[in-house]
């Protein structure tokens, strides 16, 4: 084998441009691989984390069916209770209860139909962008004042402001009839249509004494720093959850399932260009194989006149590639990865991206994720690729007749 390897080495430099211009296409290619796989699992997190903490959270706490039906009387009950026992046993601030129901909120001009969500106002901010988002006036500040904050798009649309007066119309947990006066004491644009225009946020308490809710409420809306921390942190919340009131523990897949959807189809249109990089790379590998075999034909058939078998002249052929492979690997992994290491501490950004990230309360510089299967996956496929590419001018080799081979000039 020392013997092979040593013939194999001694073969890819006879010509030494070719080799490094074909070494140099993998290493290319591999750290172009490296950079963009990276850059993209990097803004999967980023997408993943700001649409879950626009409003959804990581994980929720939920009574069982209400996911599916949404209907006021799938209640978690002693909610606040709850959350603050999980806070404490789990030592973190961004866990908050919240209830939901739709209504009706009229101002002296008009009226529309909105989802009212009675939240926990000193840990809301841990578990939404929202109060971050506030435009005119504030956030909501006691548990039990009558005081509401609403989307740009409901203000335009009630035409109201600050300081003005909506009246909120409803059904109760038992069927009851729900009316409130409340005061707009603040005005959030995240820049969704949808969320400005059909969300409303009112305390807790409040929400609880209007809609008859009796201490209870519908949500309690976990996030996460690391969310490859979800499934091991659902674990640990169902195991400190009250094991009688039949509550139920959702991640963010079953909460946003278009989300990892929209993932996949957009991993889908990158790896269809990531395969045509990689095959031009293989057809490259190809033609610098082929031309290797076919300037050596005399050479070849002198070698299999004296008894070497075409196989393991095709063997030899698969290890020069796989010489020039591993180089491209290793020195494109290398250089791939210092490119990424250094934008994963320093972030990246496009122009532009400032001024979006600041009106949606997202973050302006996002960070790609260095890990072994992005510096790995990309040149991986490249190595195995060429190997493949290979193939063909070894296969060759058993066309070959020593006889003819030693003819040609």
């Amino acid at each position: 084998m020392n013997l092979v390897f040593r013939l194999a080495w001694r073969n890819i430099w006879r010509q030494p441009r070719r080799t490094w211009l074909t070494t140099g296409a993998m290493m290319f290619s591999n750290v172009l691989l490296v950079i963009m796989i990276s850059l993209q699992f990097g803004m999967y997190g980023l997408m993943i984390d700001n649409t879950l903490q626009a409003f959804t959270g990581h994980l929720q706490v939920q009574a069982h069916g209400y996911k599916e039906d949404k209907k006021m009387r799938q209640t978690v009950p002693d909610i606040v209770p709850i959350a603050r026992s999980l806070r404490e046993q789990l030592a973190s601030d961004t866990i908050a209860a919240r209830g939901s129901a739709f209504g009706l909120a009229s101002s002296d001009e008009r009226s529309y139909g909105i989802a009212v969500f009675g939240v926990e106002p000193a840990y809301e901010p841990g578990v939404s962008t929202i109060p971050g988002l506030i435009q005119q006036g504030r956030f909501l500040h006691d548990m039990d004042a009558a005081e509401i904050i609403i989307g740009a798009v409901l203000a335009r649309n009630l035409r109201v402001d600050t300081g003005d007066e909506l009246t909120l119309l409803g059904t109760g947990r038992d069927g009851s009839f729900a009316a409130a006066v409340v005061t707009v004491v603040g005005i959030f644009d995240s820049g969704i249509t949808d969320l400005d225009r059909n969300i409303v946020e009112v305390p807790l308490g409040f929400f609880q004494d209007v809609f008859f809710m009796q201490g209870s409420g519908h949500q309690i809306v976990i996030n996460t720093p690391v969310i490859d921390e979800v499934p091991e942190l659902q674990r640990k919340i169902e195991a400190l959850l009250p094991v009688d009131e039949g509550l139920i523990v959702h991640d963010w897949d079953a909460l946003q399932p278009g989300l990892k959807q929209a993932i996949k189809a957009d991993m889908s249109s990158a790896f269809f260009m990531y395969g045509v990089l990689v095959i031009l790379v293989a057809f490259s590998v190809l033609n610098t194989q082929l031309m290797s075999v076919l300037e050596r034909t005399r050479e070849f058939g002198v070698i299999m006149a004296l008894g070497l078998t075409p196989g393991r002249l095709g063997r030899l052929v698969l290890l020069e590639t796989a010489i020039m492979g591993v180089m491209g690997l290793i020195l494109g992994a290398l250089l791939g990865g210092l490119v990424t290491w250094w934008f994963s501490l320093s972030g990246f950004a496009y122009p532009g991206m400032e001024e979006m990230a600041a009106k949606f309360n997202l973050p302006a510089r996002f960070y790609p994720q260095v890990t072994a299967l992005s510096l790995f996956i990309g040149p991986a496929v490249v190595f195995v690729f060429s190997l493949f590419a290979a193939i063909y001018p070894a296969l060759r080799l058993n066309r070959l007749r020593p006889v003819d081979a030693m003819r040609v000039t």
